[in-house]
């Protein structure tokens, strides 16, 4: 049974040998050279597949191996290098190369790459200040809970309801932007990839039909993690409650503690789901079945990339962040100095508005970079495993890498509109 539907072009072989499981790897890894182990037809991208739907092979093609290299007549030459039509070259990708495949869009696309983040980051970070300007400096219900030395449910559930009502609008709406973000910058980088341009109308177009399904996966794996540490941490709690404080308290902390562990493990072996849905155009279900196949054999490959990226946007963020914190202390006045030491909860305008600043501007940055990293692991993950590079180099229109697939209408081989 193959779990990749639409991967592989009419006639062509699947992705996986006749027989597999769905449990089988889809194929052999490949080496820092870009060689494959068996002479199997890749994986194709499928006739669906954005951008412009010319991803696949011609039907019943093998693969088109590129030109170059030397033979027994020859004598020994020293491989090609990798044809490089966009941000990436078309082999296997070291950390270096997916990290500057990412900043290499933004900065080739920086109009569409920019532009989209400014936008996504304007609009999400104006709603968290306007919420924290109005729900969280009504500090009202809290100052006559602390007066209160016994306070009833009801009025605890009153003094916070300003606080949880603000914080649900800021998670919704910080949720629903990086969704967005992920789709639209995804789109961008598959078309960087081809060394092609692209417009934020056309990376729109291409993302739109995807975002519920975007939104129900970036939904879904929080709630695996949730119920994970809720059933992990569940016996620990009722011991607490209903019996020995000390050993209640030691078994809720390692079932926490082996919680983290397996939210780490599915942290990683799902972070490939979004670009597999994305070009893909694959289901929720389907997408988390995908990502967990490419990771696998991989884990610890892909934790340290996404872990470096991530260690790399913290400390990016905290660069412009660390500077206008400290401006809005100072034109903040005592009181803000006060809010960011934690003594009160109420704060300026102006504060809030400079620290808002910042704030926008580390996402316009970091947006990209961390859905660039993601899809070019994705991608990289499949060059390994299932040749993707020759579909990559067919889409691409390079000499030595076969035919453009069926059903163009171009000299060029692509469709209308791709």
């Amino acid at each position: 049974m193959n779990d990749s539907p639409g991967w592989a072009s009419p006639g062509s072989a699947p992705s996986g040998d006749p027989g597999r499981q769905d449990g089988d790897p889809a194929g052999p890894d490949r080496d820092d050279t870009g060689s494959s182990s068996a002479g199997r037809p890749p994986v194709n991208w499928s006739k669906e597949q954005p951008p412009g739907g010319q991803w696949a092979a011609p039907a019943g093609s093998g693969p088109t191996p590129p030109p170059g290299g030397g033979g027994w007549g020859t004598g020994w030459a020293p491989a090609p290098a990798a044809a490089k039509p966009g941000i990436i070259p078309l082999r296997p990708l070291g950390i270096g190369e997916i990290l500057d495949g990412a900043v290499s869009t933004m900065r080739e696309h920086w109009r569409t790459v920019l532009g989209i983040s400014l936008a996504v980051a304007v609009i999400t970070q104006t709603v968290s200040t306007v919420t924290t300007g109005i729900w969280f400096n009504d500090q009202a219900g809290l100052a006559a809970l602390e007066n209160d030395p016994d306070p009833t449910p009801d009025e605890i559930l009153d003094a916070i309801s300003g606080t949880l009502t603000g914080s649900a609008v800021t998670g919704i709406v910080s949720m629903l932007g990086t969704i967005i973000a992920t789709a639209v910058l995804t789109m961008v980088v598959s078309q960087a990839v081809l060394g092609r341009p692209v417009t934020t109308g056309d990376a729109w177009r291409s993302a739109r039909p995807q975002l519920p399904r975007l939104f129900g996966l970036l939904l879904l794996i929080p709630l695996i993690i949730l119920t994970i540490t809720l059933a992990a941490m569940a016996p620990g709690l009722i011991l607490t409650a209903t019996g020995p404080t000390a050993a209640g308290a030691a078994l809720t902390l390692a079932g926490g503690a082996a919680a983290l562990v397996v939210a780490i493990w599915l942290w990683v072996r799902f972070s490939l789901a979004a670009p597999a849905l994305m070009l893909e155009r694959q289901g929720v279900v389907t997408s988390l079945r995908r990502s967990a196949k490419l990771v696998r054999g991989a884990w610890w490959r892909v934790f340290g990339i996404q872990l470096l990226t991530l260690v790399l946007l913290v400390f990016v963020a905290a660069v412009i962040e660390i500077p206008t914190s400290l401006i809005a202390v100072v034109v903040g006045g005592e009181s803000a100095a006060d809010w960011m030491a934690g003594e009160t909860a109420e704060a300026g305008w102006l504060f809030l508005i400079v620290l808002g600043i910042g704030a926008v501007i580390s996402s316009t940055i970091t947006f990209p970079i961390s859905a660039g990293v993601t899809a070019l692991l994705y991608m990289d993950q499949r060059i390994r495993r299932e040749a993707l590079d020759l579909e990559l180099g067919r889409a691409a229109g390079l000499p030595g890498y076969g035919t453009p697939g069926p059903g163009s209408d171009r000299a060029d081989g692509t469709t209308p509109g791709s």
